[in-house]
């Protein structure tokens, strides 16, 4: 009887040791889905940050041109070349 007893208990106890090692690297396994997931919206934020970043340089680039100068002060500002003659429509 105390044969039969052994055997169960180490059979109960691989099996055990099979179950906690199962759930161990379904844990794991699930962290590493998460970490990964993170990986990309992090991959992904750099991508936006960098086509941001090269948005802003063109952006600032362009700035202290002497075209986009006068297009402001034009737009924005009122300010128009000496002798322009400049027509408003209000027809509408």
């Amino acid at each position: 009887m105390k044969i039969n007893i052994k055997k169960l208990f180490k059979k109960v106890l691989i099996i055990v040791c099979i179950l906690y090692a199962a759930i161990i690297l379904i844990n794991q396994q699930k962290q590493l889905n998460i970490y990964q997931d993170n990986i990309y919206a992090t991959e992904k934020e750099i991508e936006e940050a960098n086509e941001r970043k090269d948005s802003l340089l063109s952006l600032k680039e362009s700035t202290s041109s002497l075209d986009y100068i006068e297009k402001i002060a034009r737009e924005k500002l009122n300010m128009y070349k000496p002798n322009e003659k400049v027509y408003i429509d209000v027809g509408n």
